[in-house]
């Protein structure tokens, strides 16, 4: 019983919440307030930590109420609830734009928009990289030897190994570049 009443609970909170994770709090707040599966302290203690750990809020809170009240198939179960009619609508209008994407001007447009996103996206890095460089009027020599350091590897593994480099592999290097330069 108590699963049925986690997934349509949260099956509705899921459905008529409009404009984001926050929006959702005073209906999460009203289920669990209703149903007395929690106090009026314990979810703000759940609302802090939600906002706290990674991840959309609303999909934290859920999975936290499904496991307090019926442990781990609870949070599944809550947790599912609250991101199907999401997935649905976004699989709906999937299947809707497919049409849509094959058309020759629409696929015009995405090509000029994937290389807007690019230059703006290498603009942004290349402005941040020199203003970590040079900032203050003084330039930064071990900010700029961490750059030069990645950007080699950034394009001669790929050349070298014949295989991409990992961007998880990326930022674990320049966290310890980062500790050799600036924590030694």
């Amino acid at each position: 019983m108590i699963y049925w009443e986690l997934f349509l609970s949260f099956l509705q909170v899921g459905a008529f919440t409009i404009g984001g994770g926050y929006a959702a709090v005073p209906l999460i707040r009203d289920v669990v307030l209703g149903h007395g599966w929690m106090t009026e302290e314990s979810l703000a203690y759940m609302i802090a930590v939600s906002e706290s750990t990674p991840g959309p809020i609303m999909v934290n809170m859920a999975t936290f109420v499904g496991s307090s009240q019926a442990g781990f198939l609870g949070a599944l179960l809550a947790t599912l609830a609250v991101v199907l009619p999401s997935f649905a609508i976004i699989m709906l209008i999937a299947a809707l734009m497919r049409g849509v994407v094959k058309n020759e001007y629409v696929q015009a447009a995405m090509g000029g928009l994937k290389a807007c996103v690019v230059g703006i996206i290498l603009v942004t890095g290349g402005w941040m990289t020199a203003g970590r460089c040079f900032s203050g009027g003084q330039a930064d020599w071990k900010a700029a030897a961490i750059a030069a350091m990645l950007g080699l590897v950034l394009f001669g593994y790929p050349r070298a190994a014949k295989k991409k480099l990992s961007p998880i592999a990326l930022i674990g290097l320049s966290a310890v570049l980062g500790v050799l330069f600036y924590g030694v």
